[in-house]
């Protein structure tokens, strides 16, 4: 049976502040460097960037050989100690990485060392390495919207993989003094997102810290033949596929997601147009899509399929009571908007658990991405009637401890232009 050394460090200019990880992985028998890892974790706090670099290196040695034993060896004594089993994980960032790092290998397959910082140089080095290239790299995603919303989203954490922090470096060997101008731009931007996400962390009287928050990138899925002739279409009718239209803006909208680097899972609505849309974006991000029921569209009843006009002039009444109250149902027994924001807000609290300190896309439908805002604004249930929500258009809310939201992002096209 192969051993497999690995060594990981984190490390965050702030605490939360702009952060990266590395991790190594040696050939226990031989020295020799199997495996190097490092990223890029925007606006987190030191003890997730050290779990990430961790996970980065156990999952490195997986890929590696999924049979062999591995000793991890570390300068964070927090880590070591509780994935030893010796100290209690009591923070709720920490829970779910240690839970994930748990399960990449057998834990009587792994075992765990502290070591002195002096004897960590090469992760430490991969780690700054990644905060250098992070942040020259932000002046060329500051104009992305969605990207500074997530900066500012207290402590959500980048996808960047190894090869894109290694472009970074690259770039950054290469600049001019044009770039420099820019580098330094961007290190004063990243200095007002830590202060942001800082505030942010604290709303009202609360703690100074509540620690990451679970953040919804909420993606409207692409055209269908439907959208444009603004026809009703929920899960009750046809279930149409995206058009070609459709298809072009879910790859545009992943191109910018990939860019903005930030989403760690995918979930999306059952229907044919939000499965396909949350594909095209899976394929760029390098992710698995989860589906979840609670996502799907209102049911819309009788008036699947057509237009509001025609619905006036069909179900005059019933439209009117539709209308004018949230518990009134379309015709031919479909599902009220009081319905469809139980259904939301359970599904938001099944999520917010399950993603506690992380970022994930939820591709939906017009409805529930404007009922997962109203929510969060704790607005009338007649405010759904005021927001324009375009097609594959993106919005994102934050998830706080405390039990806060915050919306930063709502309706974003400008990836489709």
């Amino acid at each position: 049976m192969r051993e497999f050394i690995v060594e990981a460090d984190g490390g965050s200019r702030g605490n939360p502040g702009p952060a990266g990880y590395g991790a190594v992985v040696f050939d226990a028998a031989t020295g020799q460097t199997l495996a190097e890892r490092s990223e890029y974790l925007g606006v987190v706090t030191n003890n997730v960037a050290e779990y990430r670099g961790l996970l980065a290196g156990l999952r490195a040695a997986f890929d590696l050989d999924p049979t062999a034993t591995v000793h991890v060896r570390m300068d964070s004594k927090l880590v070591v100690e509780q994935m030893s089993g010796r100290w209690k994980i009591k923070h709720p960032d920490m829970k779910p990485l240690a839970m994930e790092a748990s399960r990449v290998f057998p834990p009587e397959r792994v075992t765990y060392e502290w070591i002195p910082r002096e004897r960590n140089k090469v992760a430490d080095r991969l780690a700054n390495g990644a905060m250098d290239a992070g942040v020259a790299g932000a002046a060329e995603v500051s104009a992305d919207p969605v990207s500074a919303a997530a900066e500012v989203s207290a402590n959500s954490v980048a996808g960047a993989d190894a090869s894109r922090v290694a472009a970074a470096t690259t770039i950054a060997a290469k600049t001019d003094a044009a770039t420099t101008d820019a580098a330094t731009t961007a290190a004063t931007k990243a200095d007002a997102d830590i202060r942001a996400a800082k505030t942010v962390a604290s709303p009202g009287w609360g703690p100074p810290d509540m620690g990451a928050p679970a953040t919804f990138v909420l993606l409207r899925h692409g055209e269908t033949a439907l959208t444009p002739q603004k026809r009703f279409s929920g899960s009750g009718g046809s279930d149409p596929a995206l058009s070609e239209i459709g298809r072009d803006q879910a790859e545009r909208a992943g191109a910018a997601l990939a860019r903005r680097g930030t989403i760690q899972a995918i979930v999306a609505s059952p229907l044919a147009r939000t499965r396909e849309t949350a594909a095209a974006v899976a394929r760029r991000l390098g992710l698995e899509v989860t589906v979840d029921e609670g996502l799907r569209e209102t049911d819309f009843g009788a008036w699947e399929g057509l237009t509001f006009g025609e619905v006036r002039d069909r179900y005059p009444d019933d439209l009117n009571a539709w209308l004018a109250d949230p518990e009134a149902r379309p015709t031919g027994d479909g599902e009220s908007f009081t319905e469809t924001a139980t259904r939301i807000a359970a599904t938001r609290d099944k999520l917010v658990a399950a993603y506690a300190g992380r970022t994930v896309l939820l591709v939906s439908h017009v409805t529930p991405i404007k009922t997962f805002v109203r929510l969060a604004l704790g607005a009338p249930p007649e405010s759904l009637f005021r927001m324009e929500l375009s097609a594959a258009s993106l919005s994102a809310v934050a998830y706080y401890a405390d039990g806060n939201a915050s919306v930063r992002l709502f309706n974003d096209t400008s990836h489709l232009r």
